[in-house]
């Protein structure tokens, strides 16, 4: 009997929301409005009663954290060459220059010490980004920060739900951006949230994600800085509050299958394979993704393993291509072994399937796979 094909990521959406979302479409009031009000309120108060304003996208929400820090031409901005483009393309987009320092082998996060040796009298950001969900050491990270007088925008994508010694991502440290997009933990479909330290930097993110609009009622309107359209309909809202309702046991659950990834592979499956297991931190991580790194086997290694796990009828995906060797960073001066862990990691990663509705025995079936595939 041929299994159903398990993919690597899906979305989660009960009926609840479904008819949540017919209630806002049949309201007449689809663009932002109360729901959106309502979803920042719960988000805020999520983040331990920080300011949150949502946008319709986790890329617009790097973009305008560095404007609110003031970043532009003639600045410098560290960050991960492993992470999606955005992380880097945003630094661009405000006229600053992305500068990344190489990984750490076992986080495969920034390697914070990298981090700290790039800095020149020119950095005047970091951002950070928290791979799979697993946060970097945040007091190393805040203390780097600190000494050398630099605003971090968290890149916490992946990391709702995640936490560091005991405190939620985004409760706490500078900015920090979330992403809503349709494979993370909670979706909106697509959508992202900016945590912010201050009423003053949230009615900044209101102005610049709606043109540079101030309202003032009756007497009209006026602007005073160049923003653009990045707002959240209640249409994303409403998906965003049905979603939320259910964070608690949808992190839960990913940990248990995490746990449960662990369990089967066993602790020979190292040796015995050549791949390598992510770090098993089970209560810090939310485990928005499960990566393995494959045994390097020469050219092709990866697109021959997942082109096998597909004749087992699993879905799998990579995350990511280091963005140095993207042309657009090469004609900027990157090339190819200048950052070797992340070029390393970059080719060999492979990202196993993770979702909420999975069950124990999906993770038993994607773990025999792989076991068939690497383990002669």
């Amino acid at each position: 009997m041929t299994l159903p094909f398990l993919p690597f990521s899906k979305p989660t959406i009960d009926e609840a929301t479904i008819a949540a979302v017919g209630d806002v479409l049949r309201s007449g009031w689809i663009t932002s409005g109360p729901k959106v009000q309502a979803f920042e309120a719960l988000l805020s108060e999520y983040f331990g009663g920080r300011p949150v304003r949502t946008f319709n996208s986790g890329t617009c929400t790097m973009e305008i954290a560095l404007r609110i820090a003031g970043i532009g031409p003639g600045d410098e901005v560290i960050t991960t060459p492993i992470s999606w483009v955005a992380t880097a393309n945003v630094i661009i987009e405000v006229g600053a220059t992305p500068v990344f320092a190489d990984i750490d082998p076992r986080t495969r996060n920034i390697d914070l010490d990298k981090l700290e040796a790039a800095i020149t009298p020119a950095t005047r950001a970091i951002i950070p980004v928290y791979l799979s969900g697993l946060p970097v050491d945040m007091d190393r990270l805040y203390a780097i920060a600190a000494k050398h007088k630099l605003r971090v925008v968290e890149d916490a994508a992946q990391a709702i739900g995640s936490q560091w010694q005991g405190k939620r991502i985004g409760s706490f440290g500078d900015m920090a951006s979330f992403s809503f997009q349709a494979n993370k933990n909670i979706t909106t479909g697509e959508g992202g949230c900016l945590v912010l330290n201050n009423l003053e930097e949230a009615r900044l993110a209101e102005k610049y994600r709606l043109q540079g609009v101030t309202r003032s009622g009756v007497d009209g309107i006026d602007v005073d800085l160049l923003g653009g359209k990045y707002n959240m309909s209640d249409i994303m809202a409403a998906i965003g509050l049905g979603q939320m309702a259910n964070i608690e046991a949808i992190t839960a659950h990913r940990q248990a299958l995490a746990r449960h990834y662990f369990a089967e592979f066993g602790a020979g499956f190292e040796a015995a394979s050549g791949a390598q297991l992510p770090l098993a931190a089970f209560d810090t991580s939310n485990w928005h993704l499960f990566q393995i790194i494959l045994p390097d086997r020469g050219p092709g290694t990866r697109a021959a393993f997942m082109t096998e796990m597909a004749t087992h009828n699993i879905g799998t995906g990579y995350h990511y291509a280091p963005i140095h060797l993207f042309t657009m960073y090469k004609e900027r001066g990157f090339g190819e072994g200048m950052f070797p862990v992340a070029e390393k990691i970059g080719r060999l990663t492979v990202t196993l399937p993770m979702f909420y509705a999975m069950t124990k025995a999906d993770v038993e079936r994607a773990v025999a796979a792989v076991k068939a595939i690497l383990v002669k």
